[in-house]
């Protein structure tokens, strides 16, 4: 196999699979050879060609901004000689591309638990909720009492507590968010039970939980979810107690069935990517999605600034005209968030994702979006919306890692699919599947990397997405993930107002 590959015949540059020496020999299926100028590490560029300043230089068949210098044959393509070609606002035309899909039925299942309210979750966790920060400290001596009493987690897979700063001191909508962040947690498919216990004089009251609760989710089951208020109570550390034990006992009888691949969501997520990325890790999640999709199931494509540059694209696979438009007003709404804090639109990648060889912004969409596949996109969500209809959806949601595995998790995504080629061990509170983009990571960091999508160096994409395919299902039916074998979850919720 090649030491590097050409991803479009429209392409001007190529990406070295391997680090590359000084004078290393490049042949092009059209018959040119010509020698590398200087060294080019795993994940970056070179010139396919002589370019002009001022030239775009092609990547997957589209722009990823513009020569700033002359670049000869061979050479480095890079930050110190490529720039973004993005600015401001843009005006978008609907487009609609014809989409065809070829999956077959697929008559697999997987053993889930199904809930009350018909929804299907992969996980029977224990959840434990803090209303506000100021309780953080005593939810892990709650844990271990619990876990005293009951070694193996009693009823549950997990036991999770969703720490978090908030609660308190934040006004209107940034206090609105947090609350529903902390609601839609409290309805995840994968809890089987859940206690949010408060304080008792911050905002967040638990009077307001309760009525978002029923709002969003109906009637609540006082055996499942329960409501601690540690200044109501003398000691709320032997009521907590007590109450998890009654959660124990009502989650004893929960067993796992066969459930469709249609009961199916699953978060689609990037983060700490490198140059390989967007060659083996992001379409291996695209291959996923499709047949998620094909099956009836869901899939859900968040990270909005990290669409930029690759949004027409998008745009074109939307279902509709209504969908459409949704999408022209997802990216324009998180470009106006960030000119309303004066801030540059296209100020990305990241350090790490430049030292993998990821150069602008379009660089990093274009490779980011092959996660969702070439499905249509079904709906768009707010940030605290649960999915409502099958099929792919956008959520709107900054690219911060654990942000937006946060805000996958709080839209009923019963697992999160994180790409990624340099490694992270965070997890948000759903199983968090980390499927590195080069199998040196797999190997350096075996407890962070669940599949290793590096194979594809040396495996077809029909043969590795079909072993990835049968992995999710074994995820979906209890197989732990790295991030549960080691106890690593959490939460982070998106912050947009002033703190008082």
């Amino acid at each position: 196999m090649n030491n590097f590959i050409i991803l479009n015949p429209r392409d001007s540059v190529g990406v070295a699979l391997q680090d590359l020496s000084e004078d290393s020999e490049i042949k092009i299926d059209s018959g040119i050879t010509f020698r590398l100028k200087e060294p080019i590490k795993r994940g970056h560029k070179f010139a396919l060609k002589d370019m002009e300043s001022n030239e775009n230089v092609i990547k997957y068949g589209f722009p990823i901004g513009h020569t700033i210098e002359p670049v000869s044959q061979g050479s480095w393509v890079h930050t110190h000689n490529l720039k973004t070609n993005l600015s401001g606002e843009l005006n978008y035309t609907y487009k609609p591309e014809k989409l065809d899909s070829h999956i077959a039925p697929d008559s697999r299942t997987f053993m889930g638990y199904k809930r009350p309210n018909g929804k299907v979750g992969i996980r029977n966790d224990l959840y434990i909720i803090p209303t506000v920060g100021c309780i953080n400290p005593l939810l892990d001596i709650v844990v271990e009492q619990f876990k005293a009493l009951y070694p193996d987690n009693g009823s549950f897979d997990n036991i999770i507590v969703l720490k978090h700063p908030y609660g308190c001191s934040q006004l209107g909508d940034d206090f609105e968010q947090t609350r529903k962040i902390l609601v839609d947690a409290a309805l995840q498919p994968n809890a089987g039970g859940v206690l949010i216990f408060g304080l008792g004089c911050e905002n967040n009251q638990m009077e307001g939980m309760k009525s978002e609760l029923e709002r969003i989710g109906g009637k609540i089951d006082p055996q499942r979810i329960k409501f601690l208020v540690s200044q109501a109570v003398d000691d709320e550390l032997a009521t907590a107690l007590e109450m998890l034990k009654e959660i124990n006992e009502a989650a004893a009888n929960d067993v796992r069935t066969k459930q469709p691949l249609s009961e199916l969501k699953i978060g689609l997520k990037c983060g700490g990517s490198d140059g390989l990325s967007g060659v083996t890790a992001n379409p291996l999640l695209g291959r996923l999605s499709d047949f998620v999709t094909a099956q009836g199931g869901s899939t859900v494509l968040t990270e909005v600034p990290e669409m930029f540059g690759a949004e027409t694209i998008l745009m074109s696979r939307a279902k509709n005209e209504v969908t459409f438009k949704k999408i022209v007003s997802l990216i324009n709404n998180f470009k106006e968030y960030f000119e309303s804090f004066d801030q540059p639109i296209y100020e990305n990648p990241s350090p790490g994702n430049k030292e993998g060889g990821i150069t602008t912004l379009e660089d990093k969409s274009l490779g980011c979006t092959q996660k969702s596949g070439t499905s249509p996109v079904n709906d768009v969500l707010q940030y605290g919306e649960k999915i409502k209809t099958n099929g792919l959806s956008l959520l709107q949601a900054p690219g911060n890692d654990l942000v937006s595995s946060s805000a996958e998790a709080s839209a009923d995504c019963q697992m999160v699919l994180f790409t990624t080629g340099r490694g992270t061990p965070f997890a948000t509170y759903v199983p968090t599947v980390k499927v590195s983009s080069n199998s040196y990571i797999a190997n350096k960091k075996p407890r962070w990397i669940d599949f290793d999508a590096g194979q594809l160096m040396n495996t077809s994409m029909d043969v590795l997405s079909d072993q990835f395919i049968q992995y999710i299902i074994d995820v979906a039916s209890g197989k732990k993930t790295n991030n549960e074998k080691y106890g690593i979850h959490g939460l982070a919720i998106f912050k947009i107002g002033v703190t008082e």
